[in-house]
């Protein structure tokens, strides 16, 4: 009985260990800056549009954007200001709340991470060092402080793995539907979340008991298919059902579309109005479209194999210092270079470790293969994609190479003192970065000691 309560105490200060660093680097300065940051110019606007019912297009899903407008609807937000620009002032304290959700969901996936870190069968401490690696991972921290949509798809993806492993383990059934829901929120926010779906649907399809009863089959495409794309629609409604009025958007829409909005221009007869099932197959259709489209340059845009070596960071938001003479402040989305670039080289040796295995008919690591397998299914995509891609494509990549990089420290015989030299040196070099990530004033010698690489600036 000791021994078990001291098990347990264990996993029980981990956990609070996490939170509580968890909730202090994502509430500090929270709020900071009261400007508009990098695409809240975008997805600003398309809050306030669901508070006008004035029809506006996106290429992604309309999940992310309906949390934060429900927050915003809860503490009274209205629309006005027009987020035109970065570095608008906001005219009051309402955007809080607007920033709130992203960050308790930033809050969160360390915990999910702890978590599914155990279903994969590591050590506690093994565990409670990705997840504060995670803690400390700067371009993760910076992504998730604004209104931006990336924390939610995170969370909701990583939480259906972990439910998942639940399912897998414990043979409940109520997993395996809520692995399902919560992958269908995860690419309900952006289409990059359907990676998560994909990874569970492999896992099940690819268990051989899973075809020895056909109920089993059946359930299967329930949980993982028909849920998915119930919720996936379902939200897709909400969406539509607020949009009632002609908008920015409509120019992106078939006329017959348009005829469904209120006081659009669209008379010409032989237009009948869709209904909302041919509604919500041609806005993804056009999404579709968009995004393939995308030929738009953009600065601090960069290639998916640059990515791994975090070569190009974004430049999110800049300000010169009214309070001391010769010093800006400046955000970037830029990762934590220890946790990143150990992550890295630990994932590019779990391939080669794959690879050899395949070659040498070896029996495979399962959790190796897994989290090989599941890296490269999500970058691998990229190589096809020619719009203009961004450093933050990486996020999902980047977490399953931090999983990687504790796996592999978890096999040495001397994995204590390891972890504890990663997590010192992590938490220093997030200090080091960190006001590049909360956006604190430093001079132009301050900035310069941090731009590491050219391609930084």
């Amino acid at each position: 009985m000791g021994y078990r309560g001291d098990v347990k105490n264990c996993k029980a200060l981990y956990l609070v260990v996490i939170l509580l660093s968890s909730v202090v680097v994502h509430f500090l300065f929270f709020g900071h800056p009261n400007k508009t940051v990098f695409d809240e110019v975008h997805f600003g606007k398309f809050i306030s549009g669901y508070f006008t019912h004035e029809y506006f297009f996106d290429i992604h899903p309309p999940l992310g954007k309906l949390l934060i407008s429900g927050m915003g609807y809860l503490a009274g937000f209205q629309p006005g200001f027009s987020f035109a620009e970065i570095g608008q002032k906001f005219p009051d304290n309402i955007y809080l709340w607007l920033r709130l959700l992203p960050t308790l969901a930033g809050v969160l996936l360390p915990l999910v991470i702890f978590f599914l870190v155990l279903r994969l069968g590591l050590s506690r401490i093994a565990a409670f060092t990705a997840a504060m690696l995670v803690v400390f991972e700067n371009a993760l921290l910076v992504q998730s402080r604004f209104i931006l949509l990336d924390s939610f798809l995170l969370l909701f993806g990583f939480s259906a793995l972990l439910a998942y492993f639940k399912y897998a383990q414990e043979n409940k059934i109520l997993y395996l539907f809520l692995s399902g829901a919560l992958a269908a929120l995860s690419f309900s926010v952006k289409w990059t979340g359907a990676t998560f779906l994909a990874i569970a649907l492999i896992l099940f399809f690819a268990n051989k008991s899973t075809w020895k009863l056909s109920f089993q089959v059946i359930r299967g495409l329930c949980a993982l298919v028909l849920v998915p794309l119930a919720i996936y629609f379902s939200i897709f409604a909400i969406h539509l059902g607020l949009l009632t009025k002609s908008g920015p958007g409509d120019a992106f829409m078939s006329l017959g579309f348009q005829k469904t909005l209120a006081g659009s221009t669209v008379n010409a007869e032989g237009y009948k109005p869709l209904g909302l099932m041919t509604k919500f197959v041609e806005l993804n259709l056009k999404m579709y479209g968009a995004n393939t489209n995308l030929t738009a340059g953009h600065p601090y845009s960069s290639k998916w194999y640059t990515w791994p070596l975090m070569a190009r960071p974004i430049y999110y938001w800049h300000e010169n210092s009214t309070d001391t003479a010769g010093e800006e402040s400046r955000i970037y989305f830029s990762g934590n270079p220890v946790v990143w670039w150990a992550s890295t080289a630990a994932i590019i040796y779990s391939l080669f470790v794959m690879a050899r295995d395949i070659v040498t008919r070896k029996p495979k690591n399962k959790t190796l293969a897994f989290l090989g397998g599941a890296f490269l299914f999500n970058l691998l995509p990229f190589i096809g994609i020619t719009r203009v891609m961004f450093l933050y494509h990486y996020m999902i990549g980047l977490v399953f190479a931090i999983m990687a990089l504790v796996y592999l420290i978890d096999k040495q015989p001397s994995k204590n003192k390891v972890f504890i030299v990663l997590l010192i040196a992590s938490f220093l070099s997030f200090l080091f970065f960190s006001p590049l990530t909360y956006g604190l004033p430093l001079t132009n010698s301050a900035y310069h000691l941090r731009v590491w690489l050219p391609s930084w600036q």
